[in-house]
């Protein structure tokens, strides 16, 4: 039930470092693509990285010169956002949580992101991906 969202994660990543690049569409391919792997109601995933995607594309200049722990911060309301979109959805099939405890995941990925961010960075310049 806590475990990161790691593909929400690394598309706020993608879309901070190559915003250029990596947008709103990639989310959305992203989401169908999610979606299907998890057999969620088609559009579930999309919509929500589709909207991640459209924030952080928002943020990303104010996002490259925030500290470490705001940027984990942004980051837990972004995957927030992305699970409370999700929930949403299960709600209207009445297969939705009835605590708060859905928002776990987004607490895990802030925990988690100066590690990913680490990690994607040196893969980014290891690669020379601009």
């Amino acid at each position: 039930m806590g475990r990161p969202e790691w593909v929400a994660v690394v598309l706020i990543y993608w879309v901070i470092a190559l915003p250029h690049r990596v947008g709103m569409v990639t989310g959305l391919l992203l989401g169908v693509m999610l979606d299907i792997l998890e057999g969620a109601v088609l559009g579930q995933n999309a919509f929500a990285l589709a909207v991640v995607a459209a924030l952080s594309m928002t943020l990303y200049q104010r996002l490259r010169v925030f500290s470490l722990g705001q940027q984990a911060g942004v980051v837990f309301v972004l995957v927030g956002i992305n699970q409370m979109i999700c929930q949403w959805v299960q709600n209207l099939q009445g297969a939705g949580a009835t605590t708060l405890l859905f928002l776990l995941p987004a607490f895990s990925s802030a925990l988690l992101w100066p590690f990913v961010l680490h990690i994607l960075r040196g893969a980014r310049r290891h690669y020379r991906v601009s």
